[in-house]
C-alpha cells in the first residue's frame, strides 16, 4: 500500500470515529433503512450499453490530490444536470473533504438535481460509512481493494446489499482483480491510475479487462480524455467508464460528456 493511501486511510479512520461520536451507528443505520429504495445503479449502466451507448459514470469533484483544484466555481447541481442532458448513465460524487474538498452535501445536491443513480466516491473502510452513504441518498458505494482486506470488503458489500445498493469494486492489478472476483458484485472497476505514483496508463485496463468474466461488468476508470480513449477501452470489453477530471476541466461539460457517451 502506498504512503499516500496509508495517510488517507489513517485520516479517514479518525474522521469516521469523530462522526460516530456525533451520530451513533444505530441512528445512522435507522436513517439509512428508513429511506425508500435506491435507484438502480447497475441497471442504469446495463441499459446504456443495451441501447448502444457507453455507460458513462460522470464524476463530480472540486479537487483531487493529483490534479489540485479542478473546477471553480463548483456547482454540483448544475454539473449533475449537464451530465444527465449528455446521456450519462450514473453520477459519481466525491464526499471526501481533506483530499478532494468534497462533502456529503455535494452528493445530496447532485442527486436531487437529476434522476441519475449516484455513487458515493470515498474511502470506505467502516460499516458506518455504508449506512451513512445510503442515509445521504447514495445508490452505490466504492470498495477500493487496495485499501481493504478480503474480510472488510465482504462485510461492507454485505451491508450494501442488505440496503439494495450497488457496489463498485475497484482494482489496479491482477491480485486485486482475483480478490474482487470473490465478491458478489457484478461491477468491477479497473483503475488506470497507479495509487502509488498517481500516474495513469490505459494499458492497465487493456491487460485486466479481458480477464473479467462475462457475468461481470467491467468499468474503466481514470485517464480517459478523448473519444479515442473510450473506443480503446470498449475494444477490450469495457463499455462502461468512469470519467471526472477531463470532463470537469471543459468549458462545455455537456458536450464533453456527450462525446464520451457517443464514442462507442
Amino acid at each position: 500500500m502506498s504512503d499516500t493511501l496509508l495517510r488517507i486511510l489513517a485520516d479517514k479512520e479518525k474522521e469516521v470515529s469523530a462522526r460516530k461520536e456525533a451520530t451513533p451507528l444505530e441512528e445512522m443505520e435507522a436513517r439509512a433503512r428508513d429511506l425508500g429504495p435506491p435507484r438502480d445503479f447497475t441497471g442504469a449502466l446495463c441499459d446504456a450499453v443495451a441501447d448502444g451507448r457507453i455507460g458513462l459514470i460522470a464524476e463530480i469533484k472540486r479537487a483531487s490530490p493529483s490534479g489540485g483544484l479542478i473546477r471553480d466555481p463548483f456547482d454540483p447541481a448544475a454539473l449533475a444536470r449537464a451530465y444527465c442532458d449528455a446521456g450519462a448513465a450514473c453520477l459519481s460524487v466525491l464526499t471526501d473533504k481533506p483530499y478532494f474538498q468534497g462533502t456529503p452535501a455535494d452528493l445530496v445536491t447532485a442527486r436531487a438535481a437529476c434522476p441519475l443513480p449516484a455513487l458515493r466516491k470515498d474511502f470506505m473502510i467502516d460499516p458506518y460509512q455504508v449506512f451513512e452513504a445510503r442515509a445521504m441518498g447514495a445508490d452505490c458505494i466504492l470498495l477500493i481493494l487496495a485499501a481493504l482486506s478480503d474480510a472488510q470488503a465482504r462485510e461492507l458489500e454485505d451491508i450494501a446489499r442488505s440496503l439494495d445498493m450497488s457496489v463498485l469494486a475497484e482494482v489496479h492489478d491482477q491480485r486485486e482483480l482475483d480478490r474482487a472476483l470473490g465478491l458478489n458484485t457484478r461491477l468491477i472497476g479497473v483503475n488506470n491510475r497507479n495509487l502509488r505514483t498517481l500516474r495513469t496508463d490505459l494499458a492497465t485496463a487493456e491487460a485486466l479487462v479481458p480477464q473479467i468474466p462475462a457475468d461481470r461488468i467491467p468499468v474503466a476508470e481514470s485517464g480517459l480524455r478523448t473519444p479515442d480513449d473510450v473506443r480503446r477501452m470498449a475494444a477490450v470489453g469495457a463499455r462502461c467508464i468512469l470519467v471526472g477530471e477531463h470532463l470537469l476541466r471543459q468549458p462545455d461539460v455537456t458536450e464533453a460528456a456527450r462525446a464520451m457517451v457517443q464514442a462507442g
